[in-house]
């Protein structure tokens, strides 16, 4: 059955990879939030950690420059889409034609992730250098 926009935005709205729809879940108690999200500076510090738990697929037509429904596919969001594209060293949308795609597993992304939640507690924050 395919799924609609509404039933896709309410299955993201809880997904914790997915910071573009997580909002309030990493406000703190002192109104700074915290997001574990896969920055590219992260990617590049994982990028052979991911390389090396990843399966290497032949590259089905249907993603032709839509790296966001391969996300989907594998993942079951599109926040992954930009990591994709990494690590097949794609450019841009319009270059994401492959012969081949390599795709992370879910539990390497997972781990990645895990090394972006902060050590310190963020109630303890008082200002974000930006």
């Amino acid at each position: 059955m395919p799924i609609t926009i509404d039933q896709e935005s309410r299955q993201r709205s809880r997904l914790a990879i997915d910071i573009n729809f997580a909002g309030n879940r990493y406000r703190t108690a002192n109104k700074i939030f915290t997001f574990p999200t896969p920055s590219l500076d992260m990617l590049d510090q994982h990028l052979y950690y991911l390389l090396k738990n990843s399966e290497e697929k032949e590259f089905e037509r249907q993603y032709l420059m839509r790296p966001d429904y391969l996300s989907f596919d594998e993942y079951q969001t599109v926040a992954l889409a930009q990591m994709l594209m990494y690590v097949n060293t794609v450019p841009s949308l319009e270059a994401f034609d492959l012969q081949t795609v390599i795709v992370p597993s879910f539990s390497a992304v997972v781990e990645m992730l895990k090394d972006k939640f902060p050590v310190q507690d963020p109630n303890t924050l008082t200002e974000v250098n930006w």
